[in-house]
């Protein structure tokens, strides 16, 4: 097995980890792995990180929902609006130079990260 196949495996071992226990942020792992680890583009990082977050999410969501952690009062408005989003950032990845991707989301983990602490 090549070395960026295990590095793949062991860093998306990692990855499904964190978004099964946290409930998210598997992608803001996933992208910057994929970028050092296996030398991704930051599009093809982007992209890839969605694509695998997808299924965990969708297990995730299942174990959440059927264990009483997401009401499914909240689900249908907050899943119309991640649906919206979801499909106009898809779009839009393909217009935002790599560089300016990449600044954008180091600023959103940033963000994210102070907001957390503070």
């Amino acid at each position: 097995m090549k070395v960026k196949n295990v590095l793949s495996s062991a860093g998306g071992a990692f990855v499904g980890l964190v978004n099964g226990l946290l409930g998210g942020g598997g992608g803001m792992l996933a992208v910057p792995l994929l970028q050092t680890a296996v030398k991704d583009n930051p599009r093809t990082a982007h992209a890839t990180a969605i694509a695998v977050i997808a299924p965990v999410s969708l297990i995730s969501s299942i174990i959440y929902f059927f264990g009483g952690f997401a009401p499914a009062n909240l689900l249908l408005p907050v899943l119309l609006g991640v649906l919206a989003g979801g499909l106009i950032g898809a779009k839009l990845l393909a217009l935002i130079p790599p560089r300016i991707l990449s600044l954008a989301f180091a600023a959103f983990m940033f963000v994210a990260g102070a907001r957390m602490l503070f």
